[in-house]
């Protein structure tokens, strides 16, 4: 929910975040979205891949999260 690292809360409501965005979907039930993780790693890596129009930058891609960093979002995504 850090601004320097994806700053997820200014595009999606989350459970337990302030101030939420509604540019994207809201995160809940992630796990049943997402049943597989890597699909769900892609979508944060670069989501231009699935959508070239999308508003979700490329946050693997342009270096803003590290591998580890998203692995680490989609396992709190998963307790969504």
């Amino acid at each position: 929910m850090e601004k320097s690292k994806g700053n997820c809360l200014a595009c999606h409501v989350i459970a337990d975040g302030e101030q939420p965005g509604n540019i994207g979907p809201p995160l809940i039930a992630m796990k049943a979205r997402f049943p597989d993780s890597e699909i769900l790693y892609k979508q944060i890596w670069d989501a231009t891949q699935n959508n070239p129009e999308t508003r979700m930058p490329p946050y693997g891609r342009h270096g803003i999260l590290s591998r580890e960093e998203i692995d680490l979002i989609i396992e709190y995504l998963y307790t969504l």
